[in-house]
């Protein structure tokens, strides 16, 4: 039984259709990442599922229950905001006690829970702080507690580090992919940010234009995209046009430095982890990132570099299209 089954959802505001006809599962214990760019409608995919949009097809399933007609707090689903939505007047630990009391718990039992899950995130010793005292890290900490605490089958979370600084969202990517391993539950993580994905989850659905285009396994979808719009939204620098509407991907490690022909560097720019250049190549222009030792390899304005051809990949080119 699925933590959750969405079957051909699909959701239009007006005449623009923001989720079209998508299906997607998470089994318990399961982190699934929906990836995609602003505006892909991946936070109205979380809304459905939440309860917080009724959708104007297709089925929504919790737990193996039908909740398609059903209001947010009948779903039972632990939901973390991108905003925290923390309430300013109570204490961390009324804020984490506040689910399971809304659910039925006695206030005793509650708390007890709130402490459980705030020792999982590591504030017990904040229970009584003001929610206005905390950092944002701290804050994204008690907001996970809050939703930790309900025993929820199934984690809602909407950009849940999208308010902090790149350092701090380093380590909480750690942080949370740790806690997600401990918890059992499953995780609905909706997401602009490739590492975010790859670091935390372990599926990675890739969503374009309301529109499911690859899920698998986040490292085979990071190594191996469907698409050339894949390819370029995940990261990759070399996406190269190939003959009748293909694309060709170079991946970094497809291409060794030092050996083989020497081709032009046409531009190079100093980065904070090294020196990024472009090179003059058959395939098409490579953008390389180098490192210090690699940097000094340039002579002469050229750059001594063999494509293997085997690590190579030919993807439908659908950049353009809508």
């Amino acid at each position: 039984m699925n933590a959750l089954s969405v079957v051909h959802l699909a959701k239009a505001f007006g005449n623009v259709p923001a989720v079209v006809d998508l299906s997607l599962s998470v089994a318990p214990g399961e982190t699934v990442a929906l990836l995609g760019p602003s505006g892909c409608g991946k936070s109205t995919v979380l809304r459905c599922v939440a309860g917080l949009e009724r959708p104007d097809a297709g089925q929504v399933c919790i737990g193996g229950r039908d909740m398609t007609a059903l209001p947010p707090e009948a779903r039972h689903v632990g939901l973390v905001f991108q905003d925290y939505a923390l309430f300013p007047h109570l204490s961390v630990l009324g804020n984490v006690a506040y689910g399971p009391r809304m659910r039925g718990a006695r206030r005793t039992e509650a708390e007890a829970r709130a402490r459980e899950a705030l020792a999982l995130v590591g504030l017990e010793a904040l229970a009584a702080r003001r929610t206005t005292e905390l950092s944002g890290g701290q804050a994204q900490r008690v907001a996970l507690a809050r939703a930790v605490a309900t025993g929820s089958p199934l984690l809602l979370l909407d950009e849940p580090l999208s308010n902090l600084d790149e350092q701090l969202r380093a380590r909480l990517r750690a942080d949370l992919r740790d806690l997600f391993a401990r918890l059992g539950a499953g995780v609905l993580l909706v997401t602009h940010d490739q590492r975010e994905a790859l670091a935390v989850a372990a599926r990675v659905a890739v969503m374009r234009a309301g529109r499911l285009v690859q899920v698998g396994a986040a490292g085979e979808v990071f190594a191996r995209p469907a698409t050339a719009w894949v390819a370029a939204f995940l990261g990759h620098a070399n996406v190269l046009p190939g003959p009748g509407g293909t694309a060709r991907l170079i991946p970094e490690d497809a291409v060794r430095l030092g050996e083989g022909e020497a081709f032009p560097v046409t531009a190079r720019q100093t980065t904070d982890t090294g020196t990024e250049v472009m090179v003059g190549h058959p395939l098409g222009p490579l953008t390389l990132h180098l490192s210090p030792r690699e940097a000094a390899d340039i002579c002469g304005g050229r750059l001594r570099l063999t494509v293997d051809p085997a690590r190579v990949l030919t993807l439908p080119d659908d950049r353009e299209t809508a």
